[in-house]
């Protein structure tokens, strides 16, 4: 079930007027039938996956908290990891290196007969793996303690408004929303409304419109030159952000009517102006748990610049591959990877660089936000590409001019009609800081905003609706 299908809005109105009339106990039960009947939608059997996850953390969770030995917490801290772990691999990435496996034997001249198996990957499962991986981890370092109650536990690890695409939540912010009495205000209404209608116009209009010019390039790159190639990387780039942004508001505003308050996991990416400020804008629930958990146990910064480097580029390999089983996600890490690293390096540099050119701030801030949009595309490139020979076919036309290049002029004319409308609203939101900034509006702007969102939706909203692209991962 799509958040931008017929049906979702039919099932969340069911769900949502009985939920203002239970009682707080009767609400968090509703909340998980609910939420494993959405997931049952997609597919009923894997249901026993997300049950079993469950059931293993909040049993780990108690017996690390109430054990006394070291000892004994590492153990059940390891039960807890290499269940969820044991299982995203598996359904993720067996095939992955037993193709590999199979390839690499074979050209050493070794005969190998390696099975693969039809597995279908379970939708949301590196997500909802790396929320309940949290939970224990932060049980045994003594920052949370487990809940009490195994229904709100539930409730947490398959709360379906972020339940298949994130936002990874903590336990530490979401559970306490589960366990106590929550309270529906105005405030709260009119900023779900808000955010659900944001999200709808970067999905169906934003993302949706693009999504064609996009897969025209990556599905055959063949044949592209130039522009062709250019205009297809930024389609894909403002598809990508419409998409997995317009998930990410609908769920934040659905959770908001429901009186819960999920993390904010965008905050204009493409207006960073380097590798760390996009990590601090882009999918921010996954950078800050890759940091958290990955990052800063390693040593992150703190061993010294080349340990710091090997630090960033195992936590980006690393975050590339949670992406999905396949070399193209690997290569997209390593590219994020170096562009930290580097520009660690060079930053010194570069502030030279400013004071010699006389830039001022303001000046040099718009100049290197314009260079690290571009950068960030190339990885979009990586990311988006289907094979490694499709990148070397990509990176080689896009520069080529010559061989029957011209500038698609429908192409470019789609992109600035639903790319420049999102940008002007979002350069409003960077200056004032402030993503609810409608809210505060006069009652008439209100209404205009919102009749022009639902025209916007209704004449320019694609009918058939992609699947959100976060779904495969």
């Amino acid at each position: 079930m799509l958040f931008s299908s017929f049906e979702f809005p039919v099932f969340f109105a069911l769900v949502y007027l009985l939920y203002i009339v239970l009682t707080h106990r009767y609400q968090n039960i509703l909340l998980l039938v609910a939420s494993y009947f959405f997931y049952g939608c997609w597919s009923e059997k894997f249901l026993t996956l997300i049950f079993l996850s469950t059931v293993i953390d909040f049993f780990t969770g108690h017996e690390i908290y109430k054990s006394k030995e070291k000892t004994r917490k590492k153990l059940f801290l390891m039960i807890s990891v290499f269940s969820n772990l044991g299982m995203l691999a598996f359904f993720k990435y067996f095939n992955f290196f037993a193709e590999n496996l199979h390839f690499l034997l074979e050209s050493v001249g070794l005969s190998a007969n390696i099975t693969t198996l039809n597995i279908i990957l379970p939708v949301g499962i590196s997500f909802y793996t790396f929320q309940t991986m949290s939970y224990t981890i932060d049980i045994y370092r003594g920052t949370l303690k487990p809940t009490e109650k195994f229904l709100d536990f539930a409730v947490f690890v398959a709360f379906f408004p972020q339940l298949v695409a994130g936002p990874i939540e903590r336990a530490s912010h979401l559970l306490p929303q589960i366990e106590k009495i929550r309270k529906i205000r105005l405030s709260d209404i009119e900023r779900g409304l808000w955010l659900i209608a944001r999200g709808y116009i970067k999905k169906v209009v934003l993302a949706d419109n693009l999504a064609p010019y996009a897969m025209e390039l990556f599905s055959q790159p063949e044949g592209k030159y130039g522009f062709e190639v250019m205009l297809g990387i930024y389609a894909f780039a403002f598809q990508i952000y419409g998409d997995f942004s317009g998930y990410t508001d609908i769920a934040r505003g659905i959770s908001r009517l429901m009186g819960f308050d999920l993390m904010e996991n965008f905050k204009r990416p493409y207006f960073a102006v380097s590798p760390s400020d996009f990590w601090r804008r882009w999918h921010i629930s996954l950078s800050t748990w890759l940091r958290d958990y990955l990052y800063i146990p390693l040593g992150g910064n703190k061993l010294g610049k080349l340990n710091t480097y090997r630090n960033l580029m195992i936590t980006m390999v690393l975050g590339g591959v949670w992406h999905g089983a396949a070399w193209n996600f690997v290569l997209w890490g390593i590219y994020h990877g170096g562009l930290l690293a580097i520009h660690r390096m060079i930053s010194p540099y570069l502030e030279r660089l400013q004071k010699a050119l006389r830039l001022s701030n303001k000046a040099w801030h718009f100049i290197s936000m314009i260079i690290f949009f571009q950068l960030t595309c190339i990885g979009w490139m990586l990311f988006a590409a289907q094979s490694i020979p499709d990148i070397l076919t990509i990176s080689q036309n896009l520069f080529n001019f010559t061989s029957g290049s011209n500038i698609p002029l429908v192409a470019l004319a789609t992109i600035l009609t639903f790319a420049l409308p999102i940008l002007y609203m979002e350069i409003y939101e960077e200056r004032h800081h402030d993503e609810y900034f409608m809210v505060n509006f006069s009652y008439k702007r209100k209404v205009a905003i919102y009749a022009l969102f639902s025209v916007c939706i209704t004449f320019l909203g694609v009918i058939r609706p992609y699947v959100f692209i976060y779904f495969q991962f």
